[in-house]
């Protein structure tokens, strides 16, 4: 099974047109989050929804933790300029992966009308990106820890 996942993976590694996508998504992810993590990091708030709304009032409670608030900004900020350096863009996936992840866990259970359909692909992007780039997760992933060079 192993085998076939590896051929797989070169296969798409090889295909120039795979290749121009997760170009344009490391783009895109890092166009969504660096703007939105430097307003964080700033210590500004993300929204003008009242805190009598539930979405405002979480955004509001997230504001008013200062430190957590401007973290949360930071790990966006860094994500973002991870994924677009070639060599680290692996570790920015992971942050993407682990950030996005929490951002649509949150829209879901909120109930925040149409974002999940915004934070739904973004997590697909990031689960893509961490694909992408299996071939470094992949000697912690497997117990062999075989690794493979690409063409």
């Amino acid at each position: 099974m192993l085998k076939l996942i590896d051929a797989a993976f070169i296969w798409v590694r090889r295909c120039p047109l795979c290749y121009r996508f997760t170009l344009f998504t490391r783009i895109l992810l890092a166009a969504g989050f660096i703007p939105t993590g430097m307003v964080k990091l700033m210590g500004e708030r993300f929204t003008l929804l009242p805190p009598d709304n539930p979405v405002g009032a979480f955004f509001e409670a997230m504001y008013q933790t200062g430190l957590y608030w401007r973290f949360i900004g930071l790990c966006q900020v860094v994500a973002g300029v991870l994924v677009l350096v070639p060599r680290l863009a692996h570790l920015g996936a992971m942050i993407f992966l682990g950030i996005i992840l929490n951002i649509f866990v949150i829209t879901v259970a909120l109930g925040f009308r149409g974002t999940p359909i915004i934070t739904g692909p973004m997590l697909l992007a990031a689960v893509y990106l961490c694909v992408w780039d299996f071939h470094r997760f992949r000697p912690i992933l497997t117990e062999s820890g075989r690794t493979f060079e690409l063409p």
